[in-house]
């Protein structure tokens, strides 16, 4: 967003970064003092102008677009004020910096150490959330925005978005699964089978005040983990590469508990057996290994962000101590990597799903129906529904 004034009318260049973004949105995006009844008004009025044309709060904008928008506007009394900076300590910026891995115009990727969370929350007062004014440099920079988490005691790749732009972008790959995330673990014991999907439903656990999760067939909501083991410590340990396939909360950690494999250090799901002894550190040993993801800047070519991150000290040396080579895993990835769809592909797809849930929905409401003229016809001779028993 570029700005320039004149007798108090300012004057914005649409950025490549709003591209399509609906005016009323763009206010709440970059002018969120401003409210939307405000908004509103200077529409009908005609005091905010795209191109010097008249517009509405529904209309997207275009990139490089000229954005006419009237002095005042100052939002609701009461309002929520900006957003102050928070105040970092020169070791506070060094170590946020330190974590980088990647940079690129829409995005900072970053290699979390295990032990620091995403984000703040009951005790948590020290997180990434926390340390992301480490890169704004003034009031006009974007403050970089998380799009989506790691345990605390999980390390590894985390992006984070520059802009609001990009979030959401990046936000929709996410929750549409075309991101493709791989992790390293080291688990208790050899898995009997080498490769597989770990298909268990997954439900907060009850008395644990949604702070523990477990396996529920009945009422979970569906929860798969691919996973491949990539060498094995004899009868002790196993080397497993892991990839959601869903992202349920502590997915990863209850799917290899459930198998009988919990990972080495998580004593939450594995309990006092999750602890190997000798030199192997009693941290966790779950590492976002790899994150392969398609990039706000690249779309419509396919080109996408691929980026590994190190293993922390104690996986490493654990690692060494197992006799693990890294370049075992690497080499050998899990799947081929999909093409992302064209815009034509996307929509053929959802006509199919449709078309299946129809299907699907006309065969239930039939097996209804059956159900109920059996239950009357039993009703009638007095008896109950054969089958019903």
């Amino acid at each position: 967003m570029s700005k320039t004034s004149s007798n108090d009318v300012r004057q914005f260049t649409v950025s490549d970064d709003d591209d399509g973004i609906r005016l009323d949105r763009w206010f709440k995006r970059n002018l969120p003092q401003i409210g939307f009844a405000t908004v509103s008004r200077w529409a009908r009025t005609g005091q905010v102008r795209v191109d010097g044309k008249r517009t509405k709060p529904e209309d997207r904008l275009t990139a490089g677009q000229t954005l006419r928008v009237p002095p005042g506007g100052k939002g609701k009394p009461g309002g929520k004020p900006p957003r102050k900076r928070r105040e970092l300590t020169p070791e506070d910026i060094a170590e946020a910096r330190a974590m980088v891995i990647r940079e690129t115009p829409s995005a900072l990727v970053l290699n979390k150490p295990p032990g620091l969370a995403t984000q703040g929350g009951s005790k948590q007062n020290r997180h990434v959330d926390g340390l992301l004014d480490a890169f704004v440099d003034d009031d006009e920079t974007p403050r970089p925005r998380l799009v989506h988490r790691l345990d605390k005691d999980t390390s590894g790749v985390l992006l984070i978005a520059k802009t609001p732009g990009s979030a959401a972008s990046y936000s929709k790959r996410f929750s549409g699964r075309s991101a493709r995330k791989v992790y390293w673990a080291l688990v208790v014991g050899r898995p009997e089978v080498s490769e597989g999907t770990i298909d268990a439903p997954l439900a907060k656990q009850p008395g644990t005040g949604g702070e523990k999760m477990h396996v529920d067939e009945e009422g979970g909501a569906p929860a798969k983990t691919r996973y491949r083991v990539v060498d094995r410590a004899s009868d002790r340990a196993s080397w497993v590469e892991l990839e959601p396939l869903t992202g349920r909360t502590h997915q990863l950690r209850v799917h290899m508990a459930a198998i009988g494999h919990p990972i080495v250090g998580d004593g939450k799901y594995g309990g006092p057996d999750a602890f190997l002894t000798g030199a192997i550190s009693r941290k966790m040993h779950l590492h976002a290994r790899r994150l392969i993801i398609g990039t706000p800047e690249s779309k419509g070519t396919g080109g996408k962000l691929d980026v590994t991150a190190d293993l922390p000290e104690h996986f490493a040396a654990s690692m060494e101590a197992l006799g693990f080579d890294i370049s075992d895993s690497d080499a050998a990835p899990m799947r081929d990597e999909a093409p992302e769809r064209t815009p034509a592909q996307k929509k053929q797809a959802a006509r199919q799903y449709a078309k299946q849930y129809r299907k699907d929905r006309r065969g239930e409401r039939r097996s209804r129906t059956t159900s109920k003229g059996t239950a009357r016809k039993a009703a009638k001779r007095g008896g109950k529904p054969k089958g019903r028993r």
